[in-house]
């Protein structure tokens, strides 16, 4: 996956400057400029998605990924993976690869990931797909205007594992989570990649319900000026997390566990990922535990220290005896004058 700056700035990230002239080609170019037009001369049979195609930084040099597909069928087509196209930004170079290890970033096309979760529809008889009573939808919600399918998330565990993750909802209910697909962002071969369906239980409520929750607990960081919560998004069987900021920052986000009614486990993080408070905390969890070393380290750290010890007061000479009376004589008086 990406890393993309949580600034709109970016000053501290890498940056990547195109060669206009060497590498001239875009997507959607006129005649000799256009992209596809150059990787259909390299490979015959071969389509994209331009919603597919993003750039990766390497070594100072942009890549233009393209994420390749391949159609299949007479009279029902389908579409199948069939490998990248990557464009050198720098020198104009054009390579076609079967290697999914090539990129850092999702090599298999989220077009196709879409497809398969809306091809849920059909999983019943014809006559529930003609009437949608199969299938899921995604969660339409206002939390997730514009962005509420095919969440390209990270796995935890460092392997760089990535998925294309979707909250769904059943087809003809309200707008509940019920479901969690997932479609792997590397898969290797020319065949579909698998789709899992993860069902949830407990079920979560409405993304614009968890958006309220953030609301009413953390009202000093959301939602005023031009902060809101972009997303919610699923990231476990029963957590999720929401992004909060502006179109140019991204500045919190909050993490849950469970449904929303009652008191159930929130946490505000930075946008980086280190904790700041919690709402409520699961029992047992990291959140837990670091808040728990935080007050015993707050407390350690407002605790008196013990008077030091002054020492025998023979051992001070006749000056050193009356300086220490004066000064002492001196700060007396100062208290009982302030009372």
């Amino acid at each position: 996956m990406q890393d993309i700056p949580l600034g709109g700035d970016g000053r501290s990230q890498q940056r990547c400057q195109f060669d206009v002239d060497a590498a001239d080609a875009r997507v959607g170019g006129w005649f000799t400029h256009n992209l596809g037009r150059k990787i259909s001369a390299e490979k015959r049979g071969v389509r994209f998605d331009a919603e597919d195609v993003y750039v990766t930084c390497s070594d100072g040099t942009p890549i233009v990924v393209v994420p390749l597909k391949r159609q299949t069928g007479i009279l029902v087509v389908t579409e199948r993976p069939a490998g990248l196209a990557l464009y050198n930004g720098r020198t104009g170079k054009l390579t076609i690869s079967a290697d999914t290890s090539a990129v850092p970033g999702p090599s298999y096309p989220m077009s196709i990931a879409a497809r398969q979760r809306e091809a849920t529809a059909a999983v019943g008889s014809f006559a529930d797909w003609w009437f949608e009573r199969s299938g899921w939808d995604a969660s339409e919600d206002g939390a997730n205007e514009g962005n509420e399918s095919e969440f390209a998330l990270q796995y935890r565990d460092g392997s760089g594992r990535g998925a294309y993750v979707t909250p769904l909802t059943p087809q003809g209910e309200a707008s509940s989570v019920v479901a969690v697909s997932m479609v792997p962002t590397r898969h290797r071969g020319d065949g579909l990649a698998p789709m899992p369906i993860h069902r949830l239980k407990p079920t979560w409520p409405s993304p614009e319900a968890i958006v309220a929750l953030i609301k009413a607990e953390y009202r000093d960081v959301c939602c005023y000026n031009d902060d809101m919560v972009f997303e919610v998004v699923p990231t476990g069987g029963s957590t999720w997390t929401a992004t909060i900021g502006s179109k140019q920052n991204i500045r919190y986000r909050v993490e849950g566990r469970g449904q929303v009614a009652g008191r159930e486990a929130t946490c505000l993080k930075a946008a980086d990922g280190g904790l700041i408070r919690c709402a409520h905390t699961a029992p047992g969890s990291p959140e837990e535990k670091e808040l728990k070393r935080r007050e015993q380290q707050k407390q350690k750290d407002e605790k008196p220290k013990p008077p030091q010890n002054t020492g025998d007061l023979s051992d001070y000479s006749t000056e050193e005896l009356a300086e220490l009376h004066r000064r002492v004589s001196e700060e007396v008086g100062r208290r009982l004058k302030d009372g």
